[in-house]
């Protein structure tokens, strides 16, 4: 197995393939105004698993098209589906979320949690901004800083690892830059992180390993989210997931 086949492995199993919760999700589709009709259509990119994509199928009328990269993740969104009878209101697309085959102006709402980070946060605004109409909604869950200066370690990890990580007013203003009008934003709570990402994924690690034969890259799979979880515990008060809630402006 290639690194990135063996992270997929790693996550394909868990329920949320990054910190959020059907509170969080719900919390974020409150602030949308939008009227209910059975020909809505809705994007949910960068998809994984799908948890979220059931809140949204459980709570909107019209149909979803879920977007993800990887097949296996899609597999278990629409064994998902089925299972909660959601099947007729999902459809999946195996595609990047940089080359989107959607017609301009043809969604109402376009959902992300947790993935814009792939392509960059601006980027992301930029390009998926076309898909949407005149006055439909952007919800997007995205790493952020929670203040101005933080410690050292936290900022060089996260830097490091995602040199778009920025501030709540940084976001909002690449949102308003972009022909956005902020409706909404929020930070997910501690147990979206640990009850719902981290504590799971750690109940997970013996079993990889074992799955994996103690290799040397499985290890380091387990060691760099041993660490990323360890900062989250020290420096929590530093960082979250933001959830920014956006209408599309005229022009």
């Amino acid at each position: 197995m290639t690194d990135i086949e063996l992270l997929i492995d790693f996550h394909v199993d868990a329920e949320r393939q990054g910190p959020g919760s059907d509170a969080d999700t719900l919390k974020a589709l409150s602030f949308i105004d939008i009227v209910q009709s059975k020909s809505l259509k809705i994007a949910d990119i960068g998809c994984g698993s799908g948890a979220q994509t059931m809140t949204l199928a459980q709570n909107l009328e019209g149909k979803i098209t879920a977007v993800d990269l990887f097949p296996v993740f899609l597999a278990k969104l629409e064994k998902r589906a089925m299972n909660l009878g959601l099947k007729d209101k999902i459809t999946t697309l195996e595609k990047s979320m940089e080359s989107l085959p959607f017609g301009r102006e043809e969604y109402d709402l376009i959902w992300s949690e947790g993935a814009i980070y792939n392509i960059g946060f601006e980027s992301g605004i930029k390009n998926w901004k076309h898909y949407l109409k005149t006055g439909g909604f952007i919800a997007i869950s995205e790493i952020t800083w929670t203040t101005v200066t933080r410690p050292e370690e936290i900022d060089k990890h996260w830097t490091k690892e995602y040199p778009e990580i920025g501030t709540a007013s940084g976001k909002i203003k690449i949102l308003e830059e972009n022909g956005f009008s902020p409706v909404a934003f929020f930070f997910l709570p501690p147990s979206s992180w640990i009850d719902n990402y981290y504590s799971p994924m750690e109940n997970r690690f013996a079993d990889f390993l074992q799955k994996h034969g103690n290799s040397d890259m499985a290890k380091m799979i387990v060691k760099g989210e041993k660490e990323e979880i360890r900062l989250y515990h020290k420096y929590k008060d530093y960082l979250s997931y933001g959830f920014y809630i956006a209408k599309k402006l005229p022009g």
